[in-house]
């Protein structure tokens, strides 16, 4: 058993022509998702992490799981109005549509040691979205991880582009 293999592929979801990998599956199962935890944990280790942030829905999963494991806290990313108290926010591009995402201007600290979680990179628009109001925030972007990699679409390249370490578990090519 592998991580790429417990990971489903909904065809034309959300809309014609996206090959949708839905990690529902992978989360279910005990072992899988223990995998996935135990691996990010292992390769940030030692990377003095302070907090997780993820964003908004999967990484929330992964990224509280993975803050749990290395003994560090927690930061949600979210859409939107879904924040209670004062944020900022980034409007951003999607592959299939655009959207913004937020953060509490309190989530982070200058200089904080902060890893971006989410569950799939494909051109990077959230990621890099996040990135920005994570640095806006003070905080040291210390790397982005990913349990899946789209690198036709060429998100994992921009993030390394501009600087950022980009680590993703699987990669699925073709899409």
């Amino acid at each position: 058993m592998t991580i790429k293999t417990l990971i489903r592929t909904i065809p034309h979801y959300p809309k014609p022509g996206i090959q949708f990998r839905d990690i529902t599956t992978l989360l279910k199962d005990p072992i899988g998702f223990r995998m996935v935890i135990d691996a990010f944990a292992q390769h940030y280790a030692n990377h003095n992490v302070d907090k997780i942030a993820g964003i908004e829905a999967r990484g929330f999963i992964i990224g509280a799981a993975l803050a749990y494991k290395l003994g560090v806290g927690f930061v949600p990313v979210r859409k939107s109005g879904k924040l209670p108290a004062e944020t900022i926010g980034h409007d951003y591009a999607l592959e299939y549509g655009a959207d913004r995402v937020e953060i509490h201007t309190d989530a982070v600290a200058q200089g904080e040691r902060v890893l971006l979680v989410d569950d799939l990179i494909a051109t990077g628009g959230t990621a890099e979205a996040t990135v920005a109001l994570l640095q806006k925030l003070g905080a040291d972007v210390l790397g982005c991880a990913f349990v899946i990699n789209l690198p036709d679409l060429g998100g994992a390249q921009r993030l390394s582009d501009a600087g950022l370490v980009p680590f993703s578990l699987c990669e699925f090519e073709g899409d």
